[in-house]
């Protein structure tokens, strides 16, 4: 009977080892590798974009002064609204300059009088001198009377031009076809000082300047992107206006001019592109983003941007090799297009890189790669010809 027993409890050890044996090889098999989005290098011909923070600008703003002092009786016209050339934006009491104006006409008719008196009394003398009836210095007298009489006429029509000129003063009108700005002055304010202030600004917007800061590299792009659509097309519009909503602006740009000089101390070059503005929507001062085609990048190396990080200034990306093991080699990057990044250096057409699940892998791992689906590269604008 203990033999029994005692083989009973042998057979129940030797199981027992068996299966703790058995856990053990389980519990050591490595885990599967895991899955990975791998994207293919994609290697074509990309367009190069640049943005720039830009403010705009109207093409014409007249500062609207008064140019003679008075009191501001009426304001004609509506702020904010188009106004054409010649339309009544202000007007000035005109009572003492149309006083002065009444003046000036009444001395001018004084003059003519002593001059036409003058004449008469030389058309006189004149015969009387040729009979030697009067002496010479009276028919000088009489001559400088006359001239006299001539330039106090031309000074007395010089002052009624001058007051003439001072009444149409009171009224203001605008010199161009634009927006006019907000009142700077309220009825019954004295005008026409020193110190007074802008009466309002009318500002011409169609087309709107539109100023963005760029390095000389760029400048340089842009005129020669400017001569080579000019060759083809006659024109140049390459330049897109996303406004702060993020909307892009219906029409396309045009370089204008670049300032004439850089500034030393940015090193960059205020350059101006004009956009159309048919419904003045656009207005001065505004902040926007100016997005413009500087060329094509030939046979760029492209990746999702996703696909590559960074550190310390560093940028890298994992790579699957033919075995779907992962190697981590840093890259040089170029531009974003979209969704994904030029890769200048690092990489060859037909590698294929961890695109999404770049934390489970690290250098020499296992992977199951799956597709990722990329973002298609920009397709380069053709050229009219």
């Amino acid at each position: 009977m203990k033999r029994k027993l005692t083989l009973v409890m042998m057979f129940l050890a030797a199981s027992a080892g068996l299966a703790g044996c058995r856990e053990s090889q389980q519990a050591a098999a490595p885990p599967p590798p895991p899955d990975v989005a791998v994207a293919e290098v994609v290697q074509q011909d990309v367009p190069v974009h640049r943005e720039w923070v830009a403010s705009m600008d109207g093409m014409v703003n007249a500062t609207i002064l008064a140019q003679v002092q008075g009191y501001l009786v009426r304001q004609n016209y509506r702020e904010g609204e188009f106004v054409r050339q010649g339309t009544l934006l202000f007007e000035i009491d005109p009572r003492s300059f149309q006083t002065a104006l009444d003046e000036a006409q009444a001395a001018l008719a004084r003059q003519q009088a002593v001059l036409q008196n003058a004449q008469a009394l030389l058309a006189r003398i004149l015969p009387l001198a040729a009979a030697k009836a009067v002496s010479q210095k009276d028919k000088d007298d009489a001559l400088s009377r006359v001239q006299t009489g001539e330039a106090q006429v031309l000074q007395a029509q010089a002052a009624v031009r001058k007051a003439e000129l001072d009444v149409s003063f009171t009224r203001i009108t605008s010199p161009i076809d634009g927006i006019a700005g907000a009142a700077k002055a309220q009825i019954g304010d004295l005008v026409g000082t020193p110190q007074a202030q802008v009466l309002t600004t009318v500002s011409t917007v169609d087309p709107i300047k539109v100023y963005v800061p760029i390095s000389e590299r760029e400048y340089l792009q842009f005129v020669e992107r400017r001569n080579k659509d000019q060759g083809a097309t006659g024109s140049s519009s390459s330049m897109e206006l996303i406004l702060a909503d993020g909307s892009t602006w219906g029409h396309k740009g045009t370089f204008s001019f670049a300032d004439r000089q850089v500034d030393p101390q940015t090193g960059t070059i205020r350059a101006t592109i004009t956009f159309p503005n048919p419904d003045n929507i656009l207005r001065p001062g505004q902040y926007a983003k100016v997005r413009a085609l500087l060329g094509v990048e030939a046979n760029a190396i492209l990746v999702p941007q996703r696909a590559v990080g960074e550190l310390q200034g560093n940028y890298q990306v994992a790579v699957v090799g033919a075995d779907n093991t992962v190697s981590i080699k840093g890259v040089q990057v170029g531009e974003r297009v979209g969704k994904l990044w030029v890769i200048r250096q690092g990489l060859a057409p037909g590698d294929r890189v961890v695109a999404e699940g770049t934390q489970k892998v690290g250098n020499g791992a296992k992977v199951n790669p799956v597709p990722f689906a990329s973002e298609p590269a920009p397709v380069v604008p053709k050229s009219s010809s």
